[in-house]
């Protein structure tokens, strides 16, 4: 778990204010296992007294600096998880799995993607993103 000042150096190194806004965003995309909405930022901390523009400012804030990425699912929902290596993340864009019942979101870190063949720039320059729909395991057994 990263410390305060951890997250503080953080935002500093990438030349933004460490509010305490951004760092109770910070602390609460570091304890998720998958990516946040805005709305789910927003609900976690309800009883902070933050609006949720300022929330969604801090958000679009730090994905602008490279402190978060941004995901698109293909659900019309933006979710931000922190992109460093060194506080949750493997630092490489890694695949997500949607559940198209639930909407449950999962990061799929140790799934290895080859791709082979010819392929656009894009995908060997990493500017792609990998994304798996389908049922959870809980919406499956249901």
């Amino acid at each position: 778990m990263l410390s305060d000042s951890d997250l503080r150096d953080l935002l500093r190194t990438h030349d933004l204010r460490a509010t305490q806004s951004r760092l109770a965003v910070l602390r609460i995309l570091h304890g998720q296992p998958s990516p946040s909405s805005h709305p789910d930022v927003t609900e976690a901390l309800a009883s902070n007294g933050w609006d949720r523009s300022t929330l969604y400012r801090n958000l679009t804030d730090m994905a602008a600096a490279g402190i978060l990425r941004r995901v698109d699912l293909g659900d019309r929902v933006w979710r931000y998880e922190l992109a460093n290596a060194s506080t949750q993340h493997s630092g490489n864009d890694h695949p997500h799995f949607l559940c198209t019942a639930c909407g449950d979101v999962s990061c799929l870190e140790k799934v290895d993607v080859t791709i082979g063949g010819s392929v656009p720039a894009a995908v060997n320059l990493g500017h792609v993103a990998i994304q798996l729909r389908g049922l959870c395991d809980a919406c499956t057994e249901a």
